[in-house]
């Protein structure tokens, strides 16, 4: 049985998963928890796909369906993505 990730764990990988995909390069450490994906970040339909795909493997998580994403726009918000779909893990 693995070690549950403290909050802190999550948010500094959900945010360096951000920065990876981010069409502009970003550090994930410049990023702020209410930026937006798509103002902000530069993020597109496609790009936010690829993300989901990548939080979903990077953290070993079931496929998101369309709803649980619709709300979806900034930083933060993908970090209590990932921290909600891990407690429901455990």
């Amino acid at each position: 049985m693995t070690t549950p990730l403290s909050d802190a764990d999550i948010a500094t990988r959900t945010k360096r998963l951000i920065a990876t995909m981010a069409p502009e390069p970003t550090q994930p450490d410049a990023l702020q928890g209410a930026q937006r994906l798509i103002e902000d970040l530069g993020f597109d339909s496609i790009r936010l796909m690829e993300l989901t795909v990548t939080l979903e493997r990077g953290f070993a998580l079931p496929r998101y369906k369309p709803d649980q994403l619709a709300d979806v726009r900034t930083v933060d918000d993908v970090i209590t993505l990932v921290s909600t779909a891990l407690r429901a893990q455990q």
